[in-house]
């Protein structure tokens, strides 16, 4: 990858095959931690892409943190502005409004005292008692999504 390309960390062999494993768990109605399987519809194709995710609240909030960088969900949801969590039978279609870099500081955080035993590797060091500034260094790399669930 050049200096000028967005951060993005492919996930393992192992990564790909247990987010498979993650995702068929959701879809069936068993979320681990609070996972979801998230539906967004592809840029180019328009087909429904599907990728297991975390769905974080802080503040009342909910958002979807990409540990990864930007991946393909991101440049996707970029372009839908929305999405569908699945957790079992129970469908939730939801809007998604990127943050910017200087907005991500708490919820990359909050994101990381929850989900860090899973995520961290993805984020170069920097960990939840990271200080401000490590985590604020590091936002450019993880998009933040605050979504907001239609009813």
């Amino acid at each position: 990858m050049s200096s000028s390309s967005p951060y993005y960390l492919k996930g393992s062999p192992l990564n790909v095959r247990l987010n498979s494993v993650i995702g068929w768990l959701a879809r069936h109605g068993l979320s681990l931690a609070g996972t979801a399987e998230m539906s967004v519809p592809g840029r180019k194709s328009g087909r429904m892409q599907r990728i297991p995710v975390n769905p974080h609240t802080h503040d009342g909030v909910r958002y979807l943190v990409s540990a990864r960088g930007h991946s393909q969900w991101v440049r996707n949801m970029r372009a839908a502005g929305g999405g569908e969590l699945r957790v079992g039978r129970t469908v939730r279609a939801f809007t998604a409004v990127e943050l910017p870099d200087a907005e991500r500081l708490p919820v990359l955080r909050t994101y990381l005292e929850k989900w860090g035993w899973e995520v961290n590797q993805y984020f170069d060091g920097v960990t939840a008692k990271s200080s401000d500034a490590e985590i604020i260094a590091c936002a450019p790399d993880h998009p933040v999504f605050r979504i907001t669930v239609k009813n």
